[in-house]
């Protein structure tokens, strides 16, 4: 269903169970799967794409006109946030599924995120951030442009990251510092306690420095694959 305020461009392209809400401004490039849903007011501009199930909130703008957007199945935008409209880059957007993105987020040109991340009120990523998987960060926060969050991480509210997160910690503050392992997301996520245990004496042995020598020694030797994703992260990325 198409409310008859709405603005459609010419070339956009609507499953035929979408619906779209009074005042949207859907543009040319625009790709819209089935039962996505936009309520009012929302624009998208240049090439944006919304997978199934979809649901955009009021006043929500996604695009610059050159940026690449992504919206992965069943990823909920609440309402005012603005994705990839900040400048005029080209770099892509990428949003996989089965995200919760709240009200006011702001989503620099270059963002990716994975599955099953959260992004709580008047977060900010700027350019070329990246969220792996299952990943929460609390409002008012922002990452710096280039900065990795690793899976599973939890970041406090109105911290500001500045450097590479490793998987499975907690991290807050401004700057923001690691002050633990997630250990609640932890056991909610793995069945084999032996997981979480070898990322406990990995962290032990590594966290005063995140030194990526020591890490990448430790992965070569390590067995247990997410030991080995949490140092491996580390040998690979700047972590304060």
């Amino acid at each position: 269903m198409i409310h008859p305020t709405a603005v459609i461009a010419p070339g956009a392209q609507i499953a035929p169970d979408a619906q779209i809400g009074p005042f949207c401004h859907i543009g040319a490039e625009s790709v819209i799967g089935a039962g996505a849903r936009l309520e009012a007011h929302v624009v998208l501009e240049g090439p944006v794409t919304l997978e199934k199930g979809v649901r955009l909130f009021s006043f929500v703008k996604i695009g610059n006109g050159l940026a690449p957007v992504t919206l992965g199945r069943g990823t909920f935008v609440r309402e005012f946030c603005q994705i990839a409209t900040q400048n005029d880059t080209a770099d892509a957007v990428s949003i996989g599924e089965e995200n919760f993105i709240m009200a006011y987020v702001q989503l620099f040109p270059g963002v990716s995120l994975g599955a099953n991340c959260i992004l709580t009120n008047a977060v900010t990523m700027q350019e070329k951030s990246r969220c792996e998987e299952r990943v929460i960060v609390g409002g008012l926060s922002t990452v710096a442009a280039g900065c990795t969050i690793g899976t599973g991480v939890m970041v406090g509210g109105a911290s500001n990251l500045r450097y590479d997160v490793p998987p499975f910690c907690l991290v807050e503050g401004n700057p923001a510092t690691v002050r633990g392992l997630n250990l609640i997301g932890m056991r909610r996520r793995f069945e084999d306690r032996e997981d979480i245990e070898s990322v406990r004496r990995c962290f032990r042995q590594l966290h005063k420095q995140f030194d990526p020598l020591a890490a990448a020694e430790m992965t070569e030797a390590l067995d247990n694959p997410q030991a080995k994703r949490f140092t491996g992260f580390i040998a690979a990325h700047r972590c304060a």
